[in-house]
């Protein structure tokens, strides 16, 4: 049996694939802003320019900031990205006038928040993106086997029983 992957082009890329995440950030940014009391968003424009602000900071500022913290970061093993999130979330209510975060409890609350909704939103995007793997039809196989005159393939091993 012949394993094929799908050769399906991946049509979560490019420009559309932002404004997919993007979409499924601004809910996220909605419904972590609905669930934790010290963030407050004004409308759904509000929410489509957050995540907007927050992915392009993520973007740009992020990879800069864990360059500069990356001490910190090997020593905490990886925590002090929270802290980095935060620090993202804070700018963008510093940024936005109609996004505020009480305080950074809240913003380390509220990243973690966007965090797991977003991966909780992303997994239908996930799986629809994952190859699929179909086998070929085995009556026709485009492969020849060779076999000798005992119906042996050369990767076989035959043991005499002694």
């Amino acid at each position: 049996m012949k394993i094929v992957l799908s050769d399906r082009k991946d049509l979560y890329s490019g420009p559309w694939g932002f404004v997919a995440q993007l979409v499924v950030m601004t809910l996220a940014t909605v419904l972590a802003a609905y669930l934790l009391p010290g963030v407050h968003i004004n409308s759904v424009w509000t929410a489509l320019l957050t995540a907007l602000v927050i992915a392009l900071l993520n973007t740009f500022l992020r990879p800069i900031l864990i360059v500069l913290t990356l001490p910190f970061t090997i020593v905490s093993m990886g925590f002090f990205l929270l802290i980095i999130n935060a620090a993202i979330i804070m700018l963008a209510s510093v940024l936005i006038s109609n996004f505020h975060v009480d305080g950074f409890l809240n913003a380390l609350v509220f990243s973690l928040l966007l965090i797991i909704i977003n991966y909780l939103l992303e997994i239908p995007n996930r799986l629809m993106r994952r190859p699929k793997y179909q086998p070929t039809d085995t009556a026709t196989p485009d492969y020849h086997v060779d076999t000798d005159e005992d119906g042996f393939t050369p990767y076989e091993e035959v043991k005499d029983e002694e």
